[in-house]
């Protein structure tokens, strides 16, 4: 029996423990570690997502500056409070979705990869089409509490420029917009951002899952050998989340800026804001090239928090496991 046991493990010895699934994690653990690390890692990269949100907005004066001098320009005029504003509705709004998300992605990772058991496909195919489709569904769930959230956070942001009304705090931008609009003020974006981030998400999980088992493979592990050492894996997982990152980066910067400003603009001059009628006014205001407006800071930020996401990730994952 004991032969027996210790011979069944190799096919999977190698790269086993660089997926740490979720029957074998502390909930509970799980989800308090995950939401301080995760809410520190936020605060590292919020600058970047508000220098992002301000060059993408009409009327800013800051569609055709750099991202470095917009974040000058900002904590010039600002400080500290300025490149932070929204970060505190985001991170204390952001706990329950997280949980949310998590659950829902693991979850899901682990019943598609369960499905596909009988599958005749290569590992790293499987695992990069299992994360692909939890990230995918993980984002469709997420996306009817995030979607407020993001809308509240980003009114915050671009606070004082044109178009845009003058809010005191989080609570105030809800009642605002409940009064103008009602709840579908709220879910301004929704659509897109469920059409857009979905298969996004699905990209970044997907290159995510199939990367790291390329770059596995590339460095000569094969099934049979022992496991990587910690500082393997986080080198691996790091290079993998930030390729990732920067690919699903490109792929989706104009619907964002689309979106951003779909979100926070309150000048109706024109008829209630569409997905349309904001992709004419950006072709028109810059060419084809406003769609890009804010790359540089969003290619650095999800480059970035490619990397940081899942080293943090896995980190929690690994502190999380359950105790035998």
């Amino acid at each position: 029996m004991a032969v027996e046991t210790d011979a069944s493990p190799p096919p999977e010895l190698a790269l086993a423990d660089t997926d740490i699934n979720w029957d074998r994690l502390d909930k509970m653990r799980f989800h308090i570690i995950g939401a301080v690390l995760f809410t520190a890692q936020s605060a590292l990269l919020h600058p970047a997502s508000v220098v992002k949100t301000r060059m993408q907005v009409a009327g800013s004066g800051m569609s055709q500056m750099r991202g470095m001098d917009v974040f000058k320009h900002i904590f010039r005029n600002d400080g500290i409070p300025g490149v932070f504003r929204g970060f505190g509705t985001s991170a204390i709004g952001s706990l329950p979705g997280r949980v949310l998300a998590l659950t829902s992605l693991e979850v899901s990772k682990d019943m598609t990869l369960k499905y596909m058991e009988c599958c005749d496909m290569p590992e790293a195919t499987r695992v990069g089409v299992a994360n692909g489709v939890a990230g995918m569904l993980s984002n469709l769930v997420s996306c009817v509490y995030y979607v407020p959230l993001d809308v509240i956070c980003q009114r915050l942001m671009v606070q004082g420029l044109p178009g845009t009304a003058s809010c005191n705090g989080p609570f105030d931008v809800v009642h605002k917009v409940m009064k103008v609009e009602g709840v579908r003020g709220l879910y301004r974006g929704f659509g897109l951002t469920a059409l857009t981030q979905s298969p996004a998400s699905a990209l970044w999980w997907g290159a995510y899952g199939a990367a790291q088992h390329v770059i596995w493979r590339s460095l000569g592990y094969k099934d049979e050998m022992e496991k990587p050492s910690h500082a393997e894996m986080v080198t691996v997982q790091a290079t993998a989340g930030l390729l990732a990152g920067a690919c699903s980066s490109i792929i989706t910067t104009p619907l964002d800026t689309v979106k951003t400003r779909l979100q926070v603009m309150d000048n109706f001059s024109g008829g209630r804001p569409s997905v349309l009628n904001t992709a004419k006014t950006l072709v028109e205001e810059d060419g084809w090239w406003g769609f890009y407006r804010g790359f540089g800071p969003r290619f650095l930020s999800m480059s970035l928090y490619g990397t940081t996401m899942i080293v943090t990730y896995e980190l929690i994952k690994r502190l999380s496991l359950k105790q035998d």
